[in-house]
């Protein structure tokens, strides 16, 4: 065992473990105060599901086997006959990256939460959660980090571009589509819980984002040094290409803003971290927060679907840019495992073409089988709240807890004014029956 890259990425998988409460934080602080609840739970509640489902089957599902170039086999079911001690090529126990990549299958999910909230059943997406892991997310991480076709066909993702935000994005797109519109969608903008945890959970996800991207190295080695490099560049470009658009079309910078800039950026240099110069991660960052900025304004107005926290628009978008731009700027000057540089550095349309391949093939595949899982599951699971419920609030109708106190002072005040109204018509018929009587 390599001490120094083992330690290396134990500390990579605590960052990654830690982007999920962060992520909650960030979508906790957006919803409205009656929803903060149940969009929380709904996100951290992962943690703990997707652990056990990765030890089940997940695992097994991703790295064990090769049943068609798609998804490995069930040999390996609570991992069974799996030697945790064995080392990698990069000399860390084998333990150690099974754990690395299950903090992946831990946020990978909660990202596509932030479409539904405010109108999801519970149960509904707890269950939906189950399914999309065993029969998307998995069979993904097979065929691209494992021994799958689109590893074989030489489709590079360094840390997740098609495995994890084009797979969340059109998940949480699809998702959006079936469930229907919030009744408040379009009549004027949400009153965010909590700007500060905004703040808050970007913070914490950028921090864990290196460990996203530069753990993706396995080892502490020039190429990790080069992903957090990238990263960082990348994601300060989006930050600032954000704000200045905010400025020109809003006359406004805002804080809300520059968070989702932010992440833009996190996303779009996801799966060319590790390949890329930072002249490439700068034009990266730029290109896929602009694109997303003017899908989020320009676009999903008129597509009149409601991704509530635009999961879609921030990284499946911005998901998609960066998976077909590596096709443009790796370079083997960067990393000498790749096959092939980008068009960029003279290596043709190949590399290109297969990057197009690739985020087209998430797309499709992503959106089969999630249409698939949602029309089976509704026929056992009622997958919308009603609109008593969602007026209610999903963290009292679901849950029967509240993150402010005003909401229940709110929801007793409007009892107090319901009774009200029930007894003054009730006096007003006694009085009318006795002027009768009189």
């Amino acid at each position: 065992m390599n001490a120094a890259n083992s330690t290396f990425l134990v500390l990579s998988s605590i960052l990654v473990l830690f982007m999920t409460p962060g992520l909650a934080f960030f979508y906790g602080g957006l919803v409205s105060k009656r929803n903060v609840v149940n969009t929380m739970l709904s996100v951290f509640m992962i943690c703990g599901l997707a652990i056990l489902l990765w030890i089940l089957v997940g695992y097994s599902l991703s790295f064990s086997g090769n049943l068609g170039g798609v998804v490995g086999n069930l040999k390996a079911v609570w991992l069974h006959g799996v030697d945790l001690t064995a080392l990698t090529p990069t000399k860390i126990p084998n333990g150690l990256y099974l754990i690395f990549q299950m903090m992946f299958a831990i946020i990978t999910p909660a990202l596509f939460v932030g479409a539904v909230v405010g109108r999801i059943r519970f149960k509904f997406l707890f269950t939906f959660i189950i399914c999309w892991s065993i029969l998307i997310y998995y069979p993904m991480v097979h065929m691209v980090w494992d021994n799958g076709i689109l590893a074989k066909l030489g489709v590079i993702d360094f840390a997740g571009g098609t495995v994890v935000h084009i797979n969340a994005g059109i998940t949480a797109l699809v998702l959006s589509a079936f469930l229907g519109p919030r009744h408040t969608y379009a009549k004027g903008e949400t009153q965010h819980y909590n700007i500060l945890w905004v703040l808050l959970g970007t913070a914490i996800l950028w921090i864990g984002w290196y460990g996203f991207n530069a753990g993706s190295a396995l080892g502490m080695n020039d190429i990790a040094i080069q992903a957090f490099l990238t990263t960082t560049v990348a994601t300060a470009t989006s930050m600032m290409t954000w704000m200045v658009m905010d400025m020109i079309t809003k006359g406004k910078p805002t804080l809300v803003g520059v968070c989702t800039g932010t992440l833009c950026g996190l996303v779009g240099i996801t799966p060319a971290c590790g390949y890329v110069t930072t002249a490439g991660a700068f034009w990266i960052g730029l290109v896929a927060t602009l694109t997303s900025y003017a899908f989020i304004s320009l676009l999903k107005p008129r597509l009149g679907i409601d991704d509530a926290l635009d999961a879609f628009g921030c990284h499946g978008v911005s998901g998609m840019v960066g998976s077909i731009l590596t096709g443009l700027f790796a370079t083997k000057a960067v990393n000498s495992s790749i096959s092939l540089n980008g068009l960029f550095y003279g290596g043709g349309f190949k590399l290109f073409g297969l990057q197009l391949l690739a985020t087209a093939f998430t797309i499709i595949f992503t959106t089969v089988l999630c249409v698939v899982i949602i029309v089976l599951l509704k026929r056992v699971i009622k997958m919308r709240v009603d609109a008593k419920e969602e007026e209610l609030g999903l963290d009292q109708g679901e849950h029967g807890e509240v993150a402010d106190y005003t909401v229940s002072m709110s929801n007793d005040l409007t009892d107090i004014q319901r009774h009200s109204s029930e007894f003054q018509g009730q006096l007003a018929q006694l009085l009318d029956r006795h002027q009768r009587f009189r």
